[in-house]
């Protein structure tokens, strides 16, 4: 989710907000920022497996309602950035504790990384050139299928159909790429029309 657009000179937009749905919005981002390794631990664990399953979902759940929240205030940079920044760190560190446990393969969830990781430091330099990249809503449906994903590995009712969650995370790795070229071509498309370098 993209909470604001950060551009060069955007001093007018506020830290973190000052109304309260600001407030609550960044007060479940920092939520899911901070309990996204404790849910990491408890899939390495697998113990109770159960409730790691649900967390997995509160969390998830904590990215919807932030954004419904997030859309009746004005735009804050501490939103912009710590909000999808929250959300790679819940797939990126979910996904390896599933991948240690040989729930997921290694190589889909490195691409997913190389993608999250590379789009972000992208999206940072052009911010601090002035250029603004905003999210997009397919972006969006890229991290609901990484969740998918992630949920059905957790899912102790598929313990005997973990082909479920291989195809589910190959088809969020195949979301995770193309939302990444689309940000390289907006990217492109911008130094276009405004001449930047």
């Amino acid at each position: 989710m993209n909470r604001g657009t950060v551009t060069g000179g955007s001093s007018s937009i506020d830290l973190i907000g000052r109304s309260r749905w600001a407030l609550a919005a960044n007060g479940l981002t920092i939520t899911r920022f901070l309990l996204s390794p404790v849910l990491a631990l408890m899939i390495l664990h697998q113990n109770p497996w159960w409730l790691s399953f649900w967390l997995g979902w509160a969390l998830g759940a904590t990215d919807l309602f932030d954004g419904q929240l997030a859309r009746r205030a004005a735009p804050t940079r501490f939103g912009a950035f710590f909000d999808p920044l929250a959300d790679k760190l819940v797939v990126l560190l979910a996904g390896f504790a599933l991948v240690h446990i040989d729930r997921f393969a290694l190589l889909p969830m490195v691409l997913i990384a190389i993608r999250e990781v590379g789009i972000m430091a992208y999206r940072s330099y052009w911010s601090r050139q002035g250029l603004s990249i905003p999210a997009r809503t397919s972006a969006k449906y890229k991290t609901f299928v990484q969740g998918i994903a992630i949920a059905a590995a957790m899912c102790p009712a598929f313990d005997s159909a973990l082909w479920i969650a291989d195809v589910l995370l190959w088809l969020a790795v195949v979301f995770t790429i193309v939302t990444g070229l689309q940000y390289l071509i907006d990217g492109r498309d911008s130094l276009r029309t405004t001449g930047a370098r």
